[in-house]
């Protein structure tokens, strides 16, 4: 039953069947309506602009037009839409990339209805959910050490680059047209921040740890 004061949902995934339990899902809640359905993160932009949903759930792992990609475009483009990622994974990176990407939870597929329900009403109010296992992720991943280079600038960048090509200090300075003595202070940063002594040992690094990929 629709009421003045219900939210609307609209669901995002690739199995027919699991869009088929939501809606029976919805059913249960008289505060909560079917805005729509889609099967692909390309529809589903389309359903946002068209039905103007108060609630995505959105699946994350998707053919083509992944959960997270959908999830930044509906962001950008219908701010006012909340999307709640629900999914069968827990790995550390979807959870982050959901988050960034603007999800305002992150729930797995085995949630209780119950459950599922108060997050869609949360996520309405701006107000976010996670899964124990999400928030566990997100705990750990905040725990690890930084990844190496993760503090190179833009130009450390660039030049770090050229050392990998082989290109000296002179060299560098005249592909990127400043003076040696500004290339040799770039590269004592990128040691320093390498946390190397060598340019050998910080070509090594970048390459190992695919730090310009």
């Amino acid at each position: 039953m629709t009421t003045a004061t219900s939210i609307r949902v609209l669901l995002v995934d690739d199995h027919t069947m699991v869009r088929r339990g939501l809606i029976t899902f919805l059913q249960v809640f008289d505060d909560l309506e079917l805005a729509g359905e889609a099967a692909t993160g390309e529809e589903a932009i389309e359903q946002c602009a068209r039905l103007q949903p108060d609630v995505v759930l959105m699946d994350i792992v998707m053919p083509d037009m992944d959960g997270v990609e959908t999830t930044r475009a509906i962001r950008q483009r219908f701010p006012s839409v909340q999307v709640i990622a629900l999914t069968s994974f827990k790995e550390e990176e979807l959870v982050q990339n959901a988050l960034q990407a603007g999800a305002i939870g992150y729930l797995l597929k085995d949630v209780s209805a119950r459950k599922l329900a108060q997050a869609i009403r949360e996520a309405h109010a701006g107000r976010g959910t996670l899964a124990p296992e999400a928030a566990q992720a997100l705990i750990h991943a905040a725990a690890q050490p930084p990844a190496p280079g993760h503090d190179l600038t833009e130009r450390e960048r660039d030049v770090l680059a050229l050392m990998i090509q082989g290109l000296n200090n002179s060299e560098i300075a005249e592909k990127l047209v400043v003076s040696p003595s500004t290339i040799k202070s770039h590269v004592s940063h990128i040691l320093a921040k390498l946390d190397v002594s060598s340019r050998t040992e910080a070509v090594a690094l970048a390459v190992r740890h695919h730090l310009l990929d």
